[in-house]
């Protein structure tokens, strides 16, 4: 026998879309003889719009003790996962795999542990299937109710909690910054001009003509050629923000990234005694670079390059990533994209982080810089806006 709670509820609609939450509870309960015991509890509470979603998902060990655990279901409609917090999640067509992300790997019996996925939907969004946890099944089907709530539901007088999309807002985010306080030309306050190894003609420079939101961004002038090193750097210390870290940056440039090696965010990592862990471009498209051991993600085989993704330069960009200083994983988002080449899960793949896995293992980002280097050649003209850095997921 199984027992399933669903509520269905039902948000004010705006003038183009209709937030609807949707908690189910999956919950094994006593078996008949000689049946077998559900392995685990699920609580999956999800926040849908028109074509997106996100879902809280709670697991609780019914079992034994593990050391890590493996979620899986099967989604009933045409979801399709796009990023994750707190997990490493993957899918191939309806089935998903959640795996914890290394720090929330134990669960005692009872224990719990919370991830959150964000995707998209285009014709339906049913709660999902088959929950099963390290391969033992968790005594409950998730349910297939509509995706949009009946006419006479009553709209709740206080919004159900749940987890909405990583939120724009900066929250408790240790760096919140759309330059709004810088008075003059000269970046000033908790962010200074830089030149981590030498500078040359490089500059940086607020500017109060284009932003992405209010009236100022950081404008940057890079040049082509070593020792034309030009950023500034935040003062915040990023050294206990965790254990996963999470940046959110909008950016705009003016010149496609080049063959050659760049770099537009530095952070100095204290796993590379202070060396900087790199992202910027190569062979065109965007990559993370290890300054102590030169390690690339993606390889730099055609096979690598074209599992990343180029910079666009027809306009401001959403750059987000997430650093996993517990686990040494990585995720990076163009967008709502998660770029496949510009992920490292612990698990090498060929042509992806096999190189820098086998080379490094987890940082430990302590500062955070902007600007441009180049190795070789690639002048560049671009602008930060909206930069946000906290232990919490931060959305576009």
């Amino acid at each position: 026998m199984r027992t399933r709670l669903l509520r269905l509820l039902r948000r004010p609609w705006t003038a183009a879309v209709a937030a609807v939450a949707l908690v189910v509870s999956v919950l094994g309960a006593m078996p008949a003889s000689g049946a077998a015991a559900a392995a685990c509890r699920v609580d999956y509470a999800v926040d849908a719009w028109a074509g997106g979603y996100t879902a809280r998902v709670r697991v609780t060990n019914l079992g034994p003790a593990v050391n890590d655990w493996r979620l899986t279901w099967t989604y009933a409609g045409d979801q399709q996962v796009t990023s994750a917090w707190n997990a490493t999640v993957t899918q191939t067509g309806a089935s998903v795999v959640a795996v914890d992300a290394g720090w929330n790997g134990a669960l005692a019996t009872g224990g719990t542990a919370e991830f959150g996925v964000q995707g998209t939907w285009r014709s339906a969004d049913p709660l999902p299937d088959d929950f099963a946890l390290n391969g033992s099944s968790c005594g409950g089907d998730g349910g297939t109710p509509p995706t949009t709530p009946p006419p006479t539901t009553t709209p709740p007088t206080t919004p159900p909690a749940t987890t909405p999309p990583p939120s724009a807002e900066c929250g408790d985010a240790v760096i919140c910054s759309g330059f709004e306080d810088q008075a003059g030309p000269e970046p000033s306050g908790e962010w200074r001009f830089t030149a981590p190894d030498c500078q040359g003609t490089g500059t940086v420079a607020v500017d109060s003509a284009v932003s992405h939101g209010g009236g100022r961004s950081l404008r940057v002038d890079g040049r082509a050629g070593y020792c034309n090193h030009a950023f500034v750097a935040h003062a915040a210390n990023l050294s206990s923000v965790g254990p996963v870290l999470y940046v959110r940056m909008w950016v705009r440039h003016t010149t496609a990234l080049p063959t050659s090696h760049v770099t537009f965010v530095a952070m100095p990592d204290s796993a590379q005694g202070g060396r900087a862990l790199r992202v910027g471009g190569q062979n065109g498209a965007l990559q993370w670079n290890r300054e102590s051991d030169d390690a690339t993600l993606p390889a730099q085989s055609p096979a690598g390059v074209a599992l990343s993704r180029p910079l666009p330069t027809d306009g401001w960009r959403c750059l987000r990533f997430a650093v996993d200083t517990s686990a040494g994983h990585l995720d990076t988002w163009l967008g709502d994209e998660q770029v496949p080449g510009l992920h490292a899960d612990g698990v090498p793949t060929q042509d992806v982080d096999q190189q820098w896995l086998a080379r490094g293992g987890a940082p430990r980002p302590t500062a955070l810089r902007l600007g441009w280097e180049s190795y070789a050649t690639g002048d560049d003209t671009l602008r930060f806006d909206d930069v946000a850095v906290g232990s919490v997921p931060i959305g576009c």
